[in-house]
Order: structure tokens, then C-alpha cells, then sequence
């Protein structure tokens, strides 16, 4: 089902049930999965590989070079997206940056009108990006974050599991997995009580999780000692808090 007016090189790679719309480009080196929709328009660059179920609305470009000064356009590298994702209107995903380097975005993602994923950035599964949020070079985001609209993520800042960042917020640190950031510069103002219930966390564990925020920012003592107490918990998903602290370069959000 491809429309006469669509573009598609000679090079390209399409499975079964793919959708192309009129006016869409797909380049040379570009594999598209099994029932993916390219819709008008969408423009999908070399070096990109969508898994099946994919949904890419109007004017989307998948797999475009880097914003970077130091990037060579005859660099090979790659953006490489799961299955299942939706990306809405205008939303812009750069490939790597570096040769073999590749951008990365997992299965069911849903990417909101104008947001944009830069070069080699890594985004785990059921990532929410609403409108016109960005993510700069090199940031990782993990599994099930919502990243609210008009959000602006530094690069190299890490986004936790199950964290929520809220409108408009300007992060600059990590983000830690469970809780909520926000304001500008970002800060953590609770747990992401809403999305640990929604994701079927066990009341025992959010309960340890309450516990365990209120070590690290309420509790009066060092991070030493609160990471010591953390350690103690026995709680599988404090144990996954405290190795994102200590995976930490750019140190995370605090309330002051």
C-alpha cells in the first residue's frame, strides 16, 4: 500500500503491510518493519531501523543528522527504533553522531507532536514524550518515564524509571527513577505516586520508596548515611534508586 506520490529508494527495505503515504520519503539503508503507517510527508532518513506496528504521523523525520558542528556527513550511524511506537506530527529523532553510533528509542513509545530525540540518546520502553519536548545529545531515558510538554533535558542527564517530569521543567540533573522533577531549574518534589500505582507497584514497595525518599531529602543526614540505610531496606526497587544515585555524573535533583 504505497502511495504513487511516495519516494522510496531503491536501497530501502519494507516488510509486509507497510502504509506510505503520498509525498513521503524513505532513503537508501532504511529498514521498516511489518505493518508500519508512514504517513504524508514523514521523511525517513539512511541508516534507520523501525521495528513492526510503528505509527509516523505528518512531516515526522526519522533518523536525521546531528545538530552537532563536529558531525561528518558521510559518518554511518544509525537510529534504531522498537516496535509499536507512535510518532505524532513534526517529531524530529537524529541518528548517532559517531561511526556506528546509534539513537535509540524502544517499543511503544509514545512522541507527542514536536518533540525532538537527539543524537545518541537511549530511550527505553513505553516512553511518553508530550508536545514539543526535547531531549538533547546523549540522554538516557528508562522505561515508562513521562516527559510533560515543553520539557528541556541537558545532555548527558539521565531520566529514572517510572519518573515524571512536569511542564515546562528545565532538567539539568538526573532525574530519579519513582519521583517527580520540576520547576527551573528541575527539582524533586515526591514520589510519581500516580504512575508506581499505575505501573502495579506493590503497596510494600511504594511504602519503601516513601521511606526512602524521606532519607534522602528530609531525613537530616548525609548521602553516605542514607544510602548505607537504603542498602538495608531489602526493597528491590529502593535497591534500583540507590544504583542510579551512585551511577550518577551529573548528580540528581534536589529539593533546594
Amino acid at each position: 500500500m504505497i502511495h504513487a506520490r511516495a519516494l522510496i529508494a531503491p536501497g530501502a527495505r519494507l516488510a509486509a503491510e507497510v502504509e506510505v503515504g503520498p509525498f513521503a520519503v524513505i532513503e537508501d539503508d532504511v529498514e521498516i518493519g511489518a505493518r508500519c503507517r508512514i504517513a504524508a510527508h514523514a521523511v525517513i532518513k539512511r541508516g534507520t531501523r523501525l521495528g513492526c506496528d510503528n505509527l509516523v504521523y505528518e512531516h515526522a523525520v526519522i533518523g536525521g543528522e546531528p545538530q552537532d558542528m563536529k558531525f561528518d556527513p558521510t559518518c554511518e550511524s544509525f537510529t534504531v527504533i522498537g516496535a509499536g511506537g507512535r510518532f505524532r506530527e513534526g517529531v524530529t529523532i537524529h541518528r548517532g553522531s559517531r561511526p556506528g553510533s546509534a539513537t535509540r528509542v524502544g517499543d511503544g513509545c509514545f512522541l507527542m507532536a514536536y518533540t525532538h530525540v537527539a543524537h545518541d540518546c537511549v530511550v527505553g520502553n513505553q516512553v511518553v514524550m508530550a508536545n514539543t519536548a526535547g531531549l538533547a545529545g546523549e540522554v538516557t531515558v528508562a522505561d515508562r518515564a513521562f516527559i510533560s510538554a515543553a520539557v528541556t533535558v541537558h545532555q548527558f542527564c539521565r531520566i529514572g524509571r517510572n519518573a515524571m517530569i512536569g511542564l515546562s521543567a528545565k532538567v539539568v540533573q538526573d532525574a530519579l527513577p519513582f519521583c517527580i522533577t520540576d520547576g527551573n531549574p528541575g527539582r524533586a518534589r515526591g514520589l510519581n505516586l500516580v504512575g508506581l500505582r499505575r505501573g502495579g507497584f506493590a503497596p510494600q514497595e511504594i511504602q519503601a520508596l516513601k521511606a526512602a525518599y524521606r532519607l534522602l531529602y528530609s531525613g537530616g543526614i548525609s548521602l553516605a548515611e542514607a544510602m548505607k540505610r537504603m542498602a538495608d531496606m531489602g526493597s528491590p526497587a529502593v535497591a534500583e534508586l540507590k544504583a542510579f544515585i551512585e551511577g550518577s555524573r551529573r548528580g540528581f535533583a534536589h529539593p533546594r
